[in-house]
């Protein structure tokens, strides 16, 4: 016996294919660039590093509607530690920063859309 253990992505969501090689392929689109990537879009981010992290980069996370409770934030190919002030900016906002890797942030990424929850990514290309 075999049990089916895809998960069931909902229509819409944005899922993280592939990374690597400078780029990301999300829902069968390819982004050459750092991305944010919400449940149901993903846009260009102007961070190439995290030493150029500030409020001003984050502000879509921070605005988002639904308002976004986890972020994930993909540093590249080791975590990162985020600067106290914006950890205190967002945890004010109501959302919990997570650094990671970029690869356990795809991961966990499309771990948390599938589960419904109100996530967000940050992430930083790898090669």
């Amino acid at each position: 016996m075999s049990l089916d253990i895809t998960p069931s992505i909902p229509i819409g969501r944005q899922i993280v294919q592939s990374y690597g090689d400078h780029r990301f392929t999300i829902s069968n689109e390819v982004f050459e660039m750092p991305v944010l990537v919400f449940p149901d879009e993903t846009i260009p981010w102007s961070v190439t590093s995290i030493d150029d992290l500030s409020i001003a980069s984050l502000s879509r996370v921070i605005e988002a509607d639904p308002p976004v409770e986890i972020f994930l934030i993909g540093c590249g190919k080791g975590m990162a530690l985020i600067p106290p002030v914006l950890r205190d900016e967002l945890k004010a906002a109501g959302i919990v920063i997570e650094p990671m890797d970029t690869g356990a942030a795809c991961r966990t990424f499309n771990v948390l859309t599938t589960e419904d929850r109100r996530v967000a990514a940050a992430l930083i290309p790898v090669e």
